[in-house]
């Protein structure tokens, strides 16, 4: 692996992501390290076929889209709910259970629907892939434990977050503040990963 030069203040910076609430919650992230975010959507970017059967493979994908479109280094976010007692699913197809209208509420409901009364065991994986417009890329994985709640709760958040409780936890992610949520998420603990090695 080549040697990762960090980002320095100054630098753009593209999220491969047209999901405004991803790039709420990365702005937030990067506050204070002088990058300037803007995301693929802003710039016109298509979303590419996600078509590889790992988290990490996924990000790659949409990091390198980005990256060669925008000829500027670009990070991206693949991320999912795991539950054990669908063996995993819905996993790298988390966004795609919700349907093209992003339903999110439906994608909830098929989880519980499928869980019925077996064990509620989850988990929310994230893997931020940087890459830079050459082919470079570098990956960071965080993982967050926890369970899935019988009904959603909470008003804030984005995608799962209703019904996934966090171990050592009794409020949902959605029932926390995103400076709350933010401190121990799956995308917080990739973040750190990141943030570690290529902020300057």
């Amino acid at each position: 692996m080549s040697t990762i030069l960090p980002l320095v203040r100054g630098s753009r910076l593209v999220l491969a992501s047209h999901n405004k609430g991803k790039l709420a919650e990365f702005s937030t992230l990067l506050d204070g390290y002088g990058i300037t975010v803007v995301s693929a959507g802003e710039l016109g970017l298509p979303e590419p076929e996600e078509t590889a059967t790992t988290f990490t493979g996924n990000a790659e994908l949409k990091a390198l889209a980005a990256a060669k479109a925008a000829k500027i280094p670009a990070l991206s976010d693949d991320s999912g709910l795991c539950v054990s007692a669908l063996d995993g699913a819905p996993g790298i197809y988390s966004a795609r259970w919700a349907g093209p209208d992003k339903d999110f509420a439906n994608a909830m409901q098929r989880i519980e629907d499928g869980i019925g009364g077996n064990e509620r065991t989850a988990w929310f994986i994230c893997v931020l892939c940087l890459a830079f417009p050459d082919g470079t890329t570098h990956c960071f994985e965080g993982r967050i434990d926890g369970t899935i709640a019988p009904a959603p709760r909470g008003q804030e958040g984005h995608g799962y977050d209703p019904i996934f409780v966090p171990a050592d936890e009794t409020r949902t992610f959605a029932e926390m503040t995103d400076a709350e949520k933010n401190r121990i998420s799956h995308r917080a603990r990739a973040f750190e990963a990141f943030r570690a090695t290529c902020l300057a």
